[in-house]
């Protein structure tokens, strides 16, 4: 065997164990999320690599480097929309990997700390999208951040300085940006690589992707990593990249005018992937919305893993076809719930002039106390009248969450308009 092909099977099987078992070959099983997942962030790197060519990082320049970007520099466009949907798409594939490992059991023993690890790099990405999405220095951006670093001014006594700790002061500004630059060019990439190299080599070492364990020749049933493992990684990964070639041929990366702290656009929104705390803001007393919701549910996701049996039979999508059916009913229930209640919100805020109620215990702690005593009902519901299992059962709970804050940014992303009040999406117009 050639030198050169050699180094690359061994760097291959630093990843990935000489053989795998047959059965975790199968694209249903994972789908190749996490293979995706990858792909995506080499594909930031090299193009964001490509963008520090010719971006320059000041509140001076910085949105006249992208006009010339995109209008003077070869394929300058091309990269930077290549750039753009890869990040955005890596948001929505790694959501769907966190489900995955949820539907199949891959977070049990074993697997715990890389489950922790998952959750740390969902944070990264979404720190990496957030910190890269002023650097445009448009309108669009600019406004974004606005929004997004106001939210953080509602954390209980740390808040502000949080607030002024990413804003380089108390406005958003020159300090800003090259704040958000630091962390997006530097400190998010380099975690980003530390902790990603460590997930997959923790997946190594739990023996791959989840199996059948009471299926003795599946486990036993063996074949070469290569070619059978990286022919079908390889496979995945060039659909993907062709996908985002072709995205990013179609459709170019928004632009607006260059950032105007005097002219705040009417609806001001957050990016897409945070337009679900956004619209917790437009339900909930600020502090819950932005503190207490987000911090109590980080916990649960943090726990599951650690509270025993919480997790699915191993290789079998929602463990059974009982599970399948509990699945579908959560999502239709957290659907229809969430929507039944912005719904009803949105009425009865409408009907009065000023919203007395709007306090700390009317519109904060009442809403979480009933939230969590639904939660707890639909379990022991399940656990105890139903005979659901504690993993079934923890699977529902985490769907219906998960469900409830999928509608919340999709009314975000496409029902919110002028004031941030409903609207169809049709129906809007131009003003």
């Amino acid at each position: 065997m050639p030198k050169s092909r050699r180094s690359i099977t061994d760097l291959i099987l630093h990843l990935h164990p000489p053989t795998v078992p047959r059965e975790t070959l199968r694209l249903t099983l994972s789908w190749g999320l996490g293979g995706m997942a990858a792909v995506l962030v080499g594909l930031l790197f090299l193009t964001g690599i490509l963008l520090l060519l010719a971006y320059q990082p000041s509140t001076d320049h910085a949105y006249n480097s992208i006009l010339i970007l995109t209008r003077e520099v070869p394929f300058g466009l091309w990269v930077r929309n290549i750039h753009h949907w890869s990040a955005n798409l890596l948001v929505v594939i790694a959501f769907l990997h966190l489900l995955r490992v949820v539907l199949t059991g891959a977070f049990g023993q074993g697997r715990r700390l890389n489950w922790v690890i998952g959750l740390l790099l969902l944070f990264l990405l979404l720190a990496s999208n957030f910190t890269g999405y002023l650097l445009p220095w448009d309108q669009l951006a600019y406004w974004a951040v606005t929004i997004c670093t106001s939210m953080l001014g509602y954390i209980p006594v740390c808040g502000l300085w949080l607030q002024e700790l990413f804003r380089g002061g108390a406005e958003i500004g020159p300090a800003t940006l090259a704040n958000f630059f630091v962390l997006h060019v530097a400190f998010v990439p380099g975690t980003l690589f530390i902790l990603l190299l460590w997930h997959f080599w923790l997946v190594r070492r739990a023996g791959g992707l989840v199996q059948v364990q009471h299926d003795e020749q599946a486990i036993t049933n063996r074949v070469p990593t290569t070619p059978h493992l990286i022919v079908r990684e390889a496979a995945v990964g060039l659909v993907l990249i062709a996908f985002v070639v072709l995205l990013s041929i179609l459709w170019d990366t928004p632009l607006l005018e260059q950032a105007n702290p005097g002219m705040s656009p009417n609806p001001a929104k957050a990016p897409w992937y945070f337009l679900g705390f956004q619209e917790l803001l437009l339900h909930l007393h600020p502090v819950f919305a932005v503190f207490v919701w987000p911090l109590l549910g980080a916990a649960a996701l943090l726990s599951v893993p650690f509270w025993s049996e919480t997790a699915l039979p191993t290789g079998v999508w929602f463990g059974s076809e009982r599970g399948r059916k509990l699945a579908l009913w959560s999502v239709s229930v957290g659907a229809l719930a969430t929507l039944a209640i912005i719904l009803g919100d949105n009425l009865l805020l409408s009907s009065v002039e000023a919203v007395a109620g709007n306090t700390l215990i009317t519109r904060g702690l009442v809403p979480t106390i009933l939230f969590l005593v639904f939660l707890t009902g639909i379990y022991l519901l399940l656990v105890k009248k139903m005979n659901y299992t504690r993993a079934e059962a923890v699977m529902s709970l985490i769907l219906l969450i998960l469900v409830a804050l999928t509608v919340c940014t999709v009314i975000g992303v496409w029902f919110r308009g002028a004031e941030m009040h409903l609207v169809w999406p049709w129906g809007q117009g131009d003003g």
